[in-house]
């Protein structure tokens, strides 16, 4: 069992590393604001750790292979591009308009995880063989940095783009979304603050993006009825000024 313990102890130290800088970065300024900030921090490392050990310690021989399966199925947001694909086909001009918002937010939200936050938060992955993740829940360990989770941040935003126009659609795909991002802790590739940044980050971008694409749609309407208003002038003052 003390080997098992101080197995666990480098993978914690590696992945509080980062919280751990900005936390003592926070603490440097010397002020109580900053210091009971650095605490917070601290504290929220120390849970975010635990509950990952925590998962990787529950036994759960019945959830594994499904788990590692949906996690495998969202890899390069695939499983949110077949939902946008069906959509596409069978759900009509509606669901064409969803589906082509779903994979806009997608694009959008890849670009702000992988390009910018990623590269701003240089968290390493978790330590799988360190905290006793069993061997059947393991899927390929990405070589990106784990912070955010970029799984589910791509699912929230697919579901939160949807579900502007159909809502209940949007609840059923952000309970699957929630079922991918808890399938990332439960394999070992992220760590649960991972996922719930990355939530939160595809759910604030994929609003941000079904609105600025029903404002851009609602601009092309009005400047086409105005066009259409424009060309029809003409020719009422043609028969205005007609004689009689």
């Amino acid at each position: 069992m003390a080997r098992r313990d101080s197995a666990r102890e480098p993978a914690a130290g590696t992945a509080g590393a980062a919280a751990q800088r900005l936390a003592d970065e926070l603490a440097r300024g010397g002020g109580p604001v900053r210091q009971r900030a650095a605490g917070r921090l601290r504290e929220l490392g120390a849970v975010d750790r635990a509950i990952y050990s925590a998962v990787a310690a529950t036994p759960t021989p019945s959830l594994d292979e499904p788990l590692r399966r949906l996690s495998n199925a969202a890899n390069n947001s695939g499983l949110w591009l077949g939902v946008a694909t069906g959509l596409g086909v069978a759900g009509g001009k509606a669901g064409r308009r969803a589906a082509v918002r779903g994979t806009v937010a997608i694009g959008v939200t890849s670009a702000l995880v992988n390009l910018a936050v990623k590269s701003a938060w240089s968290r390493h992955r978790p330590d799988r063989a360190g905290a006793g993740v069993p061997v059947q829940r393991n899927v390929r360990m990405p070589t990106s940095t784990s912070f955010p989770s970029g799984h589910a941040a791509s699912g929230f935003a697919f579901a939160a783009a949807i579900g502007r126009d159909q809502p209940w659609l949007g609840l059923g795909l952000r309970f699957l979304a929630a079922a991918v991002a808890y399938s990332r802790v439960h394999t070992g590739v992220h760590y649960p603050g991972d996922a719930v940044v990355g939530a939160l980050i595809g759910e604030g971008t994929g609003q941000a993006v079904a609105g600025l694409m029903d404002r851009l749609s609602q601009a092309r309407k009005s400047s086409r009825s105005d066009r259409d208003k424009q060309s029809e002038l003409p020719d009422a003052a043609d028969a205005e000024g007609a004689p009689a």
